[in-house]
């Protein structure tokens, strides 16, 4: 593809900015709207079986809007249908309106020719029929969810309505003690929506554009991982999707930004907070290295020798920066930072803040520091907390 004459020349400073903004963490108007807001303005929100503040399609909006209840985030996503479970960036919750441009997707695994799973002969049909007489469901009330313990021995019941998920067939309408809750599409999406009629071209030129949107500015490869496209599935249609190419100080390749975002200055208050790693500013590396100048990686699946920062650690975003990160975890009533780093002694009061505003959320009243990589900013730390506690 040959890349066309960028419009806009930015500094590595205003692209960060104008990330921040199109993530919700820059004075976006759209907090107003609530955790709905959040969900269409991001265009995807990752699931993960992980919980230790909060799952991480909690820990997102929480970010972004400080202590909203949990429960509020539960009907925010499934109450009245305003959102599905599909395959996106990884597991993603996706607003309700975007079914339509998950058609290429849903066509592609019904064509696929190879499965991991063997499928047992009229299982499906099986399933479709109980759904449709008993739904909504959860695959241990279809009949079982796994033939034994081990998380991969699913049973004939889940292979077969998660193949009916992926095909379009029935959807997740919510997650009941993190089960998935199992519902036939034409039931729980709404009937204007409930269609496979747009072709691949229109479906990808959609999700480019989404993308876009909610980077503000990207390269290919930001733009192709949000939707966990192809870079020629970008390629084909990303002249056609409005977004504009720009170059951007010290990024050595070429991007595209979302030019609403161009026009508006990105400017307003900063949010300081602590971020899941499954977080949408942070989930793609090379991004947040090229970004933020922070390279992070989730240990929790590194064998625990060798974890540098600990089992979930969270980076600290604060004026616009990641400062720190705090490996987090609870004991009754205490937030405890299992481990704290802490990028030199001006990140201390943006990371107490960070934890004290973490532990009031989950309702605990005293935050317990265990580690600090750097010693002597240990004793800071704990005063700062000891004096916003007092």
């Amino acid at each position: 593809m040959t890349t066309p004459r960028p419009t806009t020349d930015l500094t590595a400073d205003e692209a960060r900015r104008i990330a921040l903004r199109a993530q919700g963490f820059l004075g976006t108007p759209q907090r107003r709207a609530g955790v709905r807001g959040i969900l269409r303005h991001l265009g995807a929100i990752q699931l993960d079986t992980i919980s230790v503040l909060a799952r991480s399609h909690e820990l997102v909006p929480y970010a972004r809007l400080g202590a909203v209840g949990r429960t509020t985030v539960a009907d925010a996503y499934w109450k009245d249908t305003h959102a599905f479970e599909y395959w996106s960036h990884a597991a993603c919750i996706l607003p309700i309106e975007e079914w339509p441009h998950f058609a290429f997707r849903r066509r592609a695994y019904r064509d696929r020719p190879h499965w991991n799973h063997e499928l047992p002969d009229g299982t499906y049909d099986q399933v479709i029929k109980q759904l449709r007489t008993e739904g909504p469901l959860t695959a241990t009330e279809l009949g079982g969810a796994k033939r034994t313990s081990e998380w991969w021995d699913w049973s004939g019941t889940k292979v077969a309505v998660e193949r009916a998920l992926m095909y379009g067939e029935v959807v997740c309408v919510e997650r009941r003690g993190w089960k998935r809750v199992y519902d036939l599409a034409e039931r729980a999406v709404p009937e204007p929506l409930l269609h496979d009629e747009l072709d691949d071209t229109e479906c990808l030129r959609r999700l480019v554009r989404l993308a876009g949107q909610s980077l503000g500015v990207g390269t290919r490869a930001d733009i192709a991982d949000y939707h966990r496209l192809k870079g020629e599935q970008v390629d084909a249609v990303i002249a056609d999707s409005g977004l504009v190419p720009v170059t951007v100080e010290g990024w050595g390749k070429p991007a595209w930004a979302d030019p609403a975002a161009l026009e508006t200055p990105a400017r307003g208050r900063h949010r300081t907070t602590l971020l899941s790693p499954f977080d949408s500013l942070i989930w793609e590396r090379a991004r947040t290295e090229r970004i933020f100048g922070f390279t992070h990686r989730l240990e929790a699946y590194v064998p625990k020798q060798k974890r540098v920062y600990g089992y979930f650690a969270m980076p600290v975003l604060s004026g616009g920066h990641l400062v720190g990160r705090v490996d987090p975890a609870r004991e009754g009533r205490t937030l405890v930072a299992k481990q704290v780093t802490l990028d030199g002694p001006k990140a201390v009061p943006a990371v107490a803040q960070a934890l004290i505003e973490a532990a009031s959320w989950v309702d605990c009243t005293n935050v317990r520091v265990e580690r600090v990589d750097a010693p002597d900013l240990r004793e800071p730390l704990t005063s700062e907390l000891a004096r916003a506690l007092a």
